[in-house]
């Protein structure tokens, strides 16, 4: 066969093999994977999509809780799953981003094992403190801790998270010392804070708000580049003068597949998931959980993956963690 022949064969092939891809999914149930237990955010968000993906595909989308380890069981299983379209992985950044420097020898690399489907929705997280705090705004919070070293605890949902990054560049930037303390998630965390046994944290909006609501609470910031429409008084870092990439950044909450998982499979789905999510009624009940709509496509959310790892990257290597 001549080098032309056998190009045009595999071209053919390819087509076949796309078409077939396309024609023949999804042949049977699907299920979204969550690396948390059922309850929390991602896990509602995992259930929002699954009944809208269900009612698309015309197949049954089950969310399935596998928890621990830092999100490492669950991600590592859907990794390790048919690259079909029928695994999926509903995940926040942490175990596909920070994991990558929190954790030496993970069981999979998110950059070469799983892709990218569709990111679901921007998660926002807000500076809180304890009312017996008494700063009203980000330059008071940083007179109060310079003036009482060591006296003054923030909690993150575990080492090397976005809490916990905040609290070393805060540290480092103005000369500061806080205690940091890890919590085994974001519920505990709140418990302390409204009890007093920590004094300020950021956290997620969606945990948050109805604490802050009933005044147990005081946001002073609100993270990335603009106000949050579930706290809409509350004004950003930037809008108080820290426009620090570390104070920017937000995370969208993603869905994923095996990473050889077929273009035209990963691109149905995406299309799919990108409708779900546009729907006012799922996008209105995505807001109330203090999160925004996203619902792009495969290359937009690629793309937005791209840009973020390195630099959530270099903030987890700033705070010097290592979990094994």
């Amino acid at each position: 066969m001549t080098p032309s022949k056998r190009r045009l064969l595999l071209c053919a092939l390819a087509v076949f093999a796309a078409t077939s891809a396309r024609a023949e999914f999804p042949s049977k149930p699907l299920r979204i994977v969550v690396q948390y237990q059922a309850g929390g955010s991602s896990d509602i968000l995992a259930r929002l999509v699954a009944e809208g993906l269900s009612k698309r595909l015309g197949q049954p989308v089950v969310v399935e809780n596998r928890s621990g380890a830092g999100g490492i069981i669950g991600t590592d299983y859907v990794a390790k799953s048919a690259p079909d379209g029928h695994t999926l992985l509903l995940t926040v950044p942490g175990p596909v981003t920070a994991n990558i420097v929190l954790y030496g020898k993970l069981p999979y690399d998110p950059r070469t094992d799983l892709r990218m489907v569709s990111d679901i929705a921007t998660t926002r997280t807000v500076l809180a403190v304890h009312p017996s705090v008494p700063a009203k705004d980000v330059a008071g919070l940083i007179a109060v801790l310079k003036a009482a070293p060591g006296k003054y605890a923030m909690g993150s949902w575990g080492p090397g998270t976005q809490p916990h990054q905040i609290q070393v560049y805060m540290d480092r930037a103005y000369g500061l010392r806080t205690l940091h303390v890890p919590y085994k998630g974001e519920s505990p965390m709140a418990i302390d804070l409204i009890g007093g046994v920590i004094q300020l944290t950021v956290g997620s909006i969606a945990t948050l708000q109805p604490y802050i609501a009933a005044g147990k609470l005081r946001a002073l910031a609100v993270a990335g580049p603009r106000r949050a429409k579930a706290l809409p008084e509350v004004p950003t870092f930037a809008e108080q003068g820290f426009a620090d990439e570390v104070y920017a950044l937000t995370g969208p909450t993603s869905l994923m597949a095996p990473a050889k998982t077929p273009d035209a499979v990963v691109e149905r789905l995406g299309r799919e998931v990108a409708a779900v999510v546009h729907q006012p009624e799922v996008a209105r009940r995505i807001e109330e959980l203090g999160a925004e709509p996203v619902g792009n496509l495969p290359a937009e959310a690629s793309a937005a993956y791209r840009a973020f790892l390195p630099v959530t990257l270099r903030l987890t290597q700033a705070t010097g963690v290592k979990l094994d």
